[in-house]
């Protein structure tokens, strides 16, 4: 192992972390579902989706890792939500980064 190697920011995992959550178009489609309700059922969700239950399943689970929505459960049911505090810290970090990378040369690899 190299010994000067250097480690990823904070920040730089973090936006990854999210960037990775957001990589498939049935989390984008489930994350844009619950912006537009106070919360839902996993049927509501699953009723959205052209998709298995399992593979929802699975996609929730990831968004859930990632600290993107938050799940309740009141059985026999469980009920998500966006999770407001990483929501806004995610909206942040990709801001910051998106202008902190906005410097593209116009001629860059011509």
């Amino acid at each position: 192992m190299e010994e000067n190697k250097k480690e990823y920011t904070l920040k730089q995992e973090e936006i990854a972390r999210f960037g990775k959550a957001l990589g498939h178009p049935a989390r984008i489609a489930i994350l844009h579902f619950l912006a537009s309700q106070e919360c839902c059922y996993f049927g509501d969700i699953h009723d959205e989706l052209p998709i298995a239950k399992a593979t929802v399943s699975q996609h929730l689970k990831e968004l859930k890792e990632a600290g993107l929505i938050q799940g309740e459960i009141e059985p026999p049911k469980v009920k998500y939500c966006i999770n407001p505090e990483n929501w806004a810290l995610a909206q942040e970090l990709f801001a910051s980064f998106f202008k902190e990378c906005s410097n593209i040369k116009e001629k860059c690899c011509k």
